[in-house]
């Protein structure tokens, strides 16, 4: 199916060039994307791309909107840590990217951001699939300003099996 797609339209056309300084590649990639049979799939590769580190653990964006994210992790085998549970950095790395893409497509067109800091708590062992949740701050200047962005985890019943706060300073683009 994707196949036939990317034959059909060129994924160039489909996906925003990262060069462009006066757009946000992040909410062009998904409002163009989403919608598409397997657009979020290729969505989330493309995150996992830009950030190669975040693309081990082959999570999958859900939801996105201003302020908004949902992130899912699939448990299995390569996320697993010795007791059989989804492994303590691989929450933390669902936390960040969670965290990050809700920041990122928030973001004005003239502004950037990194993690300054982030703290995470484990509430229970995570076991299936998890899912990570941002709300952010609606972030309408390049500023420099940092803001706290809290993401929840919880597993497939709902319970919340760890929460982390990320410190995230936001700035303007530099030429």
């Amino acid at each position: 199916m994707l196949a036939a797609m990317a034959a059909a339209t060129p994924l160039t056309k489909l996906v925003p060039s990262m060069d462009d300084p006066n757009r946000n590649f992040i909410r062009d990639a998904w409002d163009r994307l989403h919608r598409i049979p397997g657009g979020k799939a290729i969505f989330s590769g493309l995150v996992g791309r830009a950030a190669p580190y975040t693309g081990t653990i082959g999570a999958r964006v859900v939801e996105l909107r201003r302020g908004f994210a949902r992130v899912t992790l699939r448990d299995r085998r390569a996320v697993r840590n010795h007791l059989d549970c989804v492994h303590a950095i691989a929450l933390a790395n669902l936390a960040e990217i969670t965290g990050n893409i809700a920041v990122a497509y928030t973001l004005p067109n003239d502004a950037r951001f990194i993690v300054a800091g982030m703290s995470i708590e484990y509430l229970k062992k995570a076991r299936g699939t998890i899912t990570g949740t941002a709300e952010t701050p609606l972030i309408d200047s390049s500023e420099r300003r940092e803001y706290e962005v809290p993401v929840t985890m919880r597993n497939d019943s709902g319970e919340e099996v760890a929460r982390a706060t990320l410190r995230t300073l936001i700035g303007p683009k530099t030429p």
